[in-house]
């Protein structure tokens, strides 16, 4: 029997991070697009996103979302950190609604309904696989009365019966048209600008294709969206483009497993060049590199240098142990040939960084120094994440072969691995400390040039310079080192202190003094005295090119001038002055080139995007390197102005 009235729908989705900005609920548009799509669904149903920062407590969540007290079906998109939250609101909802459905998607919660069920009985429904055409044909039923205890026909799901018994349907085939799914920009599923008419979002998430050829032992993105790549029409992404390109959003993430992997991922590069040089936006993209490079990769990186779109190329190497490369599932895999690769993105000048997993089952503490090590001689901005047990991956279902060890976190439900057959739990806890200081000074780039200057001029490794760091910091005196101590103690103890310590160090001006304060008494002294002056030099230049993360109107108290360059605003600090030339000195030493380390007096000014608090806050790497000090031929190049142009902006925009 068909229910009668308008059916009330909520989607649910929460970032992990807590920041100014929100993250785009990409999941949640996807999803409301495709269901208004339903000319019945259009007519009966009220569909509304609720997208929540990391932070936000369940009593806020809870109070908005029951606010809402039309919704009839509660649809949440879990992920690892917000799965307890979401069971928690589940269990909260049906208090007011007990006739309601709620209902679970996403890789967390995939082929894992026993578990949700058990642990979460308010749940109704798990979606397992992609979702929008499941959710569509769940909503359908909902209108036509059906009851959620007798879902049997709807494939891609699994679901309570009448008795609590688990029932789960056949698998749903994998949408080979993706375009048959609306776009939540073009549709205007997704809001996309706040009160004020401005982005709303720190920065625009896009889908260009799906899928992962791999399947890689920590994993589960090829069985979650499937091992074939499929993509999206050209003529969709180009429109997609253009909207981001009218709301003068800077940066394009594409959600992708493996961009760069297809010829046709050449084409939206193209694309995305063509739409900059028309709207002056979007000026950088960051996606998901291609695990091996392809001839499309090396293509897509000439054109984006050639047109100075600004990105970070990565290198996903996750480890350089053999042992380790052979448990992941990755032995064979092309990407483990990286050092030409590296050299070559070296030497055009362009940012790569790479990743890699601590703790993975064949590795060892000396084995991953070791690796480490030899990656930054290459790349010094390497993102180092401890393994995670995720569910439906090789490392949970072999948990008792590899001798793993793990305990679940007390606010996400992920399992952290504490020991297993190559690794004590003693050593674990020795590298945590070492993965601190990585993640925070070298991976989100608070120091960026001084790695190269030291390895090259003084032969101090980067693992060297990090535990020399961890050592200085526990012992000092200085009280400026006390919230690095308290984020430190917080991170090791299981909750995430990484963001604070990152804040901090970008934020406050005492954080300042107190690195250099450290570089004084325990790296200086490393160094021959004779390239003292230069490589203090290298380290100046690093502080002084870290984004600006003042208000516009603090800026004039902090020396700094506001100018506007094609739609985007910047900080400048003018009359920098140095007694090196350090740019020059560092691009010869990223060539393996001998540099000219004679006294010379350079005098330039440093360009900075504003609005880096939210990027600072987020702790998201690849969006920070877009907030560093810039030099005005850099700034007039990523806006794809000539020279001309840009001294007419620069003096008309001046009193911005």
């Amino acid at each position: 029997m068909e229910r009668k009235g308008t059916v009330g729908v909520s989607l649910v989705q929460q970032g992990v991070w807590d920041m100014p900005l929100e993250s785009m609920p990409l999941a949640s548009g996807y999803m409301k697009a495709a269901a208004l799509a339903d000319e019945e669904i259009n007519r009966n149903a009220d569909i509304k996103i609720h997208n929540y920062r990391g932070g936000v407590t369940h009593a806020a969540m809870a109070n908005d979302l029951l606010a809402d007290s039309d919704a009839d079906i509660l649809a949440f998109s879990v992920l690892g950190w917000n799965f307890r939250t979401f069971g928690s609101l589940a269990a909260t909802y049906k208090q007011i609604n007990p006739d309601g459905w709620v209902v679970f998607g996403g890789t967390h919660v995939a082929n894992q309904a026993e578990r949700v069920f058990q642990m979460f009985p308010e749940v109704d429904i798990v979606v397992n696989g992609e979702g929008e055409l499941t959710f569509r044909e769940l909503l359908r039923a909902y209108i036509d009365g059906a009851s959620k205890n007798d879902l049997g026909w709807i494939a891609g799901i699994s679901y309570q019966d009448s008795e609590n018994n688990t029932r789960t349907t056949e698998d749903r085939d994998r949408i080979e048209d993706l375009d048959i799914i609306p776009s939540p920009f073009l549709t205007g599923a997704i809001d996309l600008t706040n009160d004020d008419g401005e982005f709303r979002y720190d920065v625009a998430l896009m889908e260009t294709n799906r899928g992962c050829p791999y399947k890689c032992a920590f994993c589960y993105w090829g069985g979650a969206v499937g091992q074939r790549v499929r993509a999206f029409s050209r003529e969709r992404l180009r429109a997609e483009l253009e909207i981001f390109a009218k709301h003068k959003v800077h940066t394009i993430v594409a959600c992708d497993a493996n961009f760069g992997m297809l010829p046709i991922d050449v084409e939206f590069v193209d694309d995305l060049i063509d739409i900059r040089e028309r709207y002056g936006f979007p000026r950088a993209f960051e996606t998901s590199w291609a695990k091996n490079k392809s001839k499309a990769f090396y293509e897509i990186v000439h054109k984006m240098n050639q047109a100075d779109m600004r990105s970070s190329f990565t290198l996903a190497l996750q480890t350089l142990s053999p042992a380790s490369l052979e448990t992941m599932n990755r032995r064979n895999m092309k990407v483990n040939d990286w050092q030409d690769l590296a050299d070559w993105l070296d030497e055009e000048g362009l940012d790569c960084y790479a990743e890699l997993i601590w703790g993975t089952p064949g590795e060892t503490t000396e084995s991953f120094i070791q690796g480490y090590d030899q990656l930054a001689r290459r790349v010094s901005r390497i993102a180092v994440y401890p393994i995670l047990l995720l569910p439906n991956t090789d490392y949970m279902e072999k948990k008792d072969e590899l001798g793993i060890v793990s305990v679940r976190g007390d606010t996400d439900d992920f399992e952290y691995v504490l020991a297993h057959n190559t690794m004590t739990f003693e050593e674990n806890q020795q590298m945590q400390r070492f993965l601190f200081w990585a993640r925070v000074v070298a991976e989100n780039a608070v120091l960026r040039h001084v790695w190269v200057a030291l390895r090259e001029l003084a032969d101090i490794t980067q693992s060297q310079l990090l535990r020399s760091l961890d050592t200085w910091v526990a012992e000092t005196d200085d009280p400026a080192a006390g919230p690095l101590r308290t984020a430190l103690a917080s991170a090791l103890g299981g909750t995430s202190g990484f963001g604070a310590a990152i804040t901090y160090l970008y934020v406050e001006p005492e954080a300042g003094r107190l690195l250099e304060r450290w570089w004084a008494e325990a790296v200086r002294p490393l160094v021959p005295g004779e390239l003292t002056a230069v490589v203090d030099a290298v380290f100046t230049y690093d502080l002084l090119t870290q984004p600006v993360c003042t208000s516009e109107e603090e800026a004039p108290a902090n020396g700094l001038s506001l100018v506007q360059v094609r739609g985007q605003r910047y900080y400048v600090r003018e009359n920098v002055t140095l007694d090196y030339d350090v740019p020059k000195i560092l691009t010869a030493l990223r060539k393996r080139e001998k540099p000219d380390l004679t006294p010379a007096k350079k005098e330039f000014g440093l360009y900075y995007k504003t609005g880096a608090m939210n990027a600072v806050t987020s702790t998201n790497h690849e969006v920070i390197v877009h907030y560093m000090g810039m030099t005005r031929d850099q700034v007039l190049a990523s806006a794809a102005m000539t020279e001309e142009d840009g001294v007419s902006a620069l003096i008309a925009d001046s009193n911005c």
